[in-house]
């Protein structure tokens, strides 16, 4: 608990910080911050796993291994902050504080032992994100995203509150142990129970993003800032699947013929959805928003699974995932600077000018696309592994063809780099040293997962 505290402290410290116009401090003490959190976590692993505040919240193995991914991707999308925001606004302090506050709502999510804690949880991270969506006011397509997501995530709240609202009158609890014991020990289920948990499925699905809830992603991860795009895409999205995985592969274990054909059905459609969708793009960062509904349908598989390796196929799937995505948006922030344009030509050759960065960009797609090697090929092989161990061939073959769809789009960015001249000359631009250090970490991580995956997978699972 004592990250959950460090970070609320963190936001109205940074809130007083840009009060008195101390922005040379804004960024080491988030930092700092951020590395103290992460302290806390770490020292709470060998721990004794209760829930605590009247079983409210439980930091046990998978909420701190989850929770240390999110801490240490938003440090990495906070290095790219300050050069990013100084030229939307002055209002530096603001934003990181809104950030901190939906980190905050993160590990909340993921330590949740109650539904009273998951609504919270889920609500603190959203909220913050409904004001980073629309902060460049005279954005027009900055305005509709957010208004868009505000409206989306209203609509999917009422879903995951009636769902709770129907699990509550069935079993009269909203803890997880209790609804747990109230599944294997019941002689009948409720027909509220099994209506509750449909609920809950759609209503978790609108927040990862998964088809056919889908229709708010593109467009608001199109409208949003770039940063704020990288930071929904990744902390979000990760703590909303921890969520998921908590719930259903934990307490619902016992109804699991009623609620996985829904979720396979799901799991097919966001693939397909996401893929092909892709597949059709010509802007960089509306393809990555597509694609992010693939990873979704990737995830998903850790949950339908529901084997002793779930958690950890999802832990190194997300974090190869998380990785890539804070190289490629912040490439692309780069590239936009540069150029002007978000569409696939303006990476045309950039290998030339840029050799190192067009490199580190190479491995980041390479690793969404699954290619060996990379943290990418780790996370698809140890989800398709969790399907095969449940026999479903006709699953694990559309995935595939699936994955092999995504090699042709992602590959496209890196035909550019290397094969395409740029359109017109274009001045070369300094990069800013907290890009370079950004980017690097990531790429050396992905390829240090990818090659040794033990590397991760022994830390957080001995």
């Amino acid at each position: 608990m004592g990250a959950i505290i460090t970070l609320c402290i963190l936001g109205m410290v940074v809130l007083y910080l840009g009060l008195f116009k101390a922005k040379n401090a804004l960024l080491p003490v988030t930092l700092l911050g951020l590395v103290v959190t992460l302290g806390f976590l770490v020292a709470g692993w060998n721990s004794e796993a209760l829930p605590q505040f009247h079983g409210m919240v439980i930091f046990d193995r998978l909420a701190l291994s989850f929770s240390i991914l999110c801490v240490v991707i938003t440090g990495l999308v906070i290095l790219l902050s300050k050069e990013y925001f100084k030229n939307i606004s002055t209002y530096l302090s603001e934003y990181f504080c809104l950030i901190i506050f939906s980190l905050t709502g993160a590990l909340l999510v993921n330590a949740y032992h109650n539904f009273a804690m998951l609504f919270i949880g889920i609500e603190v991270m959203s909220v913050a994100l409904y004001i980073l969506v629309g902060i460049r006011k005279t954005d027009l397509a900055s305005n509709e995203a957010a208004l868009k997501y505000f409206l989306m995530g209203a609509f999917s709240t009422g879903f995951l509150l009636f769902g709770i609202t129907l699990l509550y009158g069935a079993s009269g609890t909203f803890d997880l142990t209790e609804l747990q014991a109230y599944v294997q020990t019941s002689s009948e289920i409720s027909p509220l129970f099994y209506g509750g948990v449909l609920l809950l499925l759609c209503g978790l699905c609108f927040k990862v993003g998964a088809a056919p809830f889908h229709f708010w992603t593109p467009d608001v991860y199109d409208g949003a800032p770039i940063l704020i795009t990288s930071f929904m895409s990744t902390v979000v999205k990760v703590a909303s699947f921890v969520g998921f995985l908590r719930l259903f592969s934990t307490v619902l274990v016992p109804l699991h013929d009623f609620w996985t054909p829904v979720l396979l059905t799901i799991i097919i459609i966001t693939l397909f959805v996401g893929n092909i969708t892709a597949l059709l793009q010509s802007s960089f960062k509306r393809m990555m928003a597509y694609s992010s509904i693939s990873h979704a349908g990737y995830m998903l598989f850790a949950i339908v699974s529901v084997g002793a390796t779930s958690a950890s196929g999802m832990l190194v799937y997300a974090t190869a995932y998380s990785l890539a995505s804070v190289i490629a948006f912040g490439m692309l922030i780069l590239v936009k600077r540069s150029t002007g344009s978000e569409n696939f030509e303006s990476f045309n050759g950039l290998a030339k000018k840029q050799p190192l960065l067009a490199f580190i960009l190479t491995v980041a797609m390479l690793s969404l696309a699954g290619i060996p090697l990379t943290a990418g090929f780790m996370g698809k092989f140890m989800m398709f592994n969790n399907v095969m161990g449940i026999y479903n061939i006709t699953l694990l073959i559309l995935a595939v063809i699936n994955a092999a769809i995504g090699v042709y789009y992602y590959l496209h960015v890196v035909v550019n780099m290397y094969f395409r001249k740029p359109e017109e000359e274009v001045t070369e631009q300094h990069v800013p040293t907290s890009y370079k250090v950004v980017l690097v970490i990531a790429a050396v991580l992905t390829l240090i997962i990818g090659v040794y995956p033990d590397s991760i997978l022994l830390f957080f699972f001995p």
